[in-house]
């Protein structure tokens, strides 16, 4: 599969300066190359009719499809010996196979899966990523404090801790103070690293685990980091919400001592269990030592230029692939700048299923349920459910209702040859990029899941209620009762906010939480700039956050500005609900 151009994935481009890669040298030489990675990844074919192939061609199709999974993914590596691939899809590519066969092949891939989201994995994290939330100069703290720890833990019959890695912002930050550690121990020189984007793009299966530190935001940011292999990604809640954060920091100890193996120096197999995982809120944890791991689904989103001439008319060939990404929550379509309603064809597997005509159409993965999708009347959806939803935006029809379609059918949204105006995406609210009449997008299931570490069964359910407020209302009395109780379920009421300070741990904001202090006689006092050792600019940004694909565009015009900052001055960036003040 051709490699998508560098500006739309976490590394430099080929044609720019060594220099950039001078700062890596280091972990790049004791890894693979990335040549070779390319190499590999390249030999990963597309699937093929396996029903349909005559018998000679059998044997063809099983050694391409086992080539495909012997990829530098962490989880082929890690789940290898579960079962024999080779031998299933002989059994499916048999023509002469029978309908029973057929029923318990299609039953054994549903155990199958089920069994691989139940296991625990309890190989060795010796290397360990983290991944701090930017514009948070108090996390920088917290990430020092985990890093100590993780490296001052001995583990796996060693007598030190695992090798970290964290930004490469922090290797001069005072907060972070890299020389304080290693005058701490000296083994901490070996064991501290520092990553950066091509780093994680270059060689991801060099890490065993990735930790982030902040909200929803900062896993998102880990998907743009990996945008092919993910190592599993526990993730710490101190964010705003956090549909992707179960764990409380406080208990890292005890949550990476039961996910790494215990911190007497023995291996992880051969640990005794250490205490349950305590997530955010109350659920089922795992009875083995190690993590269990929710295969989140992933889109690939590929964009296609449809040729023109040097005036920019259409002309008749071939479109050309211009930019791929992988996305965790959604690609959004829409409108953008111009006045006119989207005009926009959708196919499915070729076939055309509809022509949308609204201020745009949201795909999103089950994860991505949650997020901008339900804000436009989207249904929530378990993120072990296989689908893509598609939301539209505002449709001028009463009748566009979103709807859930199978994973495995391809998708290609188009702006047909005739519409009065073109259109704009963004790929989880990055990478914004213009289409013009002709121009397409493909969607298909990404074989790279986002593999997130979880807190326990009821995983989801939990996030919901906490941060949604799913289905709480006060609970109806009995009759003949009087009195007012609240059931074992059951919310405090909203009439007042005595009711809500009443209970412990409400999940709804007091106005006595919004800090008065900065107000001086009724005004605002100013506060001084803030300097941050993890900053956010358009150099360090891993995707490349264009507005679009074209010169002089609308939003480019309309702002004043031109590049990239163009499409970030019009339309900002969503903010989550009560963000934190940074």
């Amino acid at each position: 599969m051709a490699q998508p151009p560098a500006a739309a994935l976490p590394r430099p481009n080929p044609s720019d300066s060594s220099s950039s890669r001078s700062s890596i040298s280091a972990e790049l030489t004791t890894a693979k190359s990335e040549g070779n990675l390319r190499s590999q990844r390249a030999s990963c074919p597309e699937p093929v009719n396996a029903l349909k192939a005559t018998r000679s061609n059998c044997e063809t199709a099983t050694s391409d499809k086992i080539a495909a999974l012997n990829t530098p993914c962490y989880f082929h590596r890690r789940f290898g010996d579960t079962l024999d691939i080779g031998k299933v899809l002989d059994e499916i590519a048999d023509e002469s196979i029978s309908h029973s066969s057929m029923v318990q092949t299609a039953t054994g891939i549903r155990e199958v899966s089920k069994k691989l989201q139940n296991r625990p994995i309890r190989r060795a994290s010796r290397t360990v990523l983290i991944v701090t939330k930017a514009r948070d100069n108090n996390l920088v703290l917290l990430t020092r404090e985990l890093a100590r720890w993780l490296m001052g833990t001995p583990r796996y019959g060693s007598s030190q801790g695992v090798t970290v890695f964290v930004d490469s912002k922090l290797r001069k930050s005072k907060r972070f103070d890299a020389d304080g550690l290693i005058a701490e121990d000296q083994n901490f020189d070996r064991l501290l690293r520092y990553w950066t984007p091509d780093l994680c793009w270059s060689v991801p299966e060099r890490f065993d685990l990735v930790l982030t530190l902040g909200g929803d935001g900062t896993v998102l940011y880990t998907s743009w980091l990996f945008q092919r292999v993910v190592p599993p990604v526990l993730s710490f809640s101190l964010g705003s919400l956090g549909f992707l954060t179960p764990y409380q920091y406080d208990d890292y100890q005890e949550v990476l001592n039961r996910t790494m193996g215990s911190s007497n120096g023995t291996s992880l197999t051969s640990s005794p269990a250490p205490k349950a995982m305590t997530p955010v809120m109350p659920a089922d944890v795992v009875s083995d030592a190690g993590m269990r791991v929710n295969f989140r689904m992933r889109f690939t989103c590929t964009v296609f230029r449809s040729p023109r001439s040097p005036q920019g008319k259409l002309v008749q060939g071939p479109a050309e692939e211009f930019s791929q990404f992988e996305v965790l929550n959604e690609l959004v379509i829409d409108r953008g700048p111009s006045p006119y309603v989207s005009n926009l064809e959708l196919f499915g597997d070729d076939s055309l299923l509809t022509v949308i005509q609204a201020d745009g159409v949201i795909f999103s993965t089950p994860t991505g349920s949650t997020a901008y999708s339900l804000s436009a009347g989207g249904s929530l959806v378990h993120p072990d459910i296989p689908a893509i939803l598609l939301t539209p935006i505002c449709p001028h029809t009463l009748s566009f209702r979103p709807m859930l379609l199978n994973d495995t059918m391809a998708l290609r949204i188009a702006v047909p040859r005739n519409s009065r105006g073109g259109a704009y995406c963004s790929f989880d609210g990055k990478g914004r990029i213009e289409l013009r009449q002709g121009d397409f997008v493909n969607i298909t299931a990404s074989k790279y899941p986002f593999p997130t570490v979880m807190g326990g069964q009821m995983e989801w359910i939990d996030s919901v209620s906490r941060t949604l407020r799913w289905n709480t209302r006060q609970a109806q009395k009995a009759w003949g009762d009087k009195s007012f109780t609240l059931g074992p379920s059951a919310r405090p009421s909203m009439s007042g906010s005595s009711a809500i300070a009443g209970r412990a741990g409400s999940l709804v904001p007091m106005m006595e939480d919004i800090a008065i202090e900065d107000v001086v006689d009724g005004e605002e006092a100013e506060e001084e700039p803030v300097e941050y050792d993890i900053d956010i600019s358009d150099e360090d940004d891993p995707i490349d956050s264009r507005d679009s694909g074209y010169e002089g565009d609308a939003a480019s015009s309309a702002s004043g500005v031109e590049g990239p900052q163009a499409m970030r001055t019009v339309l900002g960036v969503r903010q989550p609900v009560r963000q934190q003040t940074l």
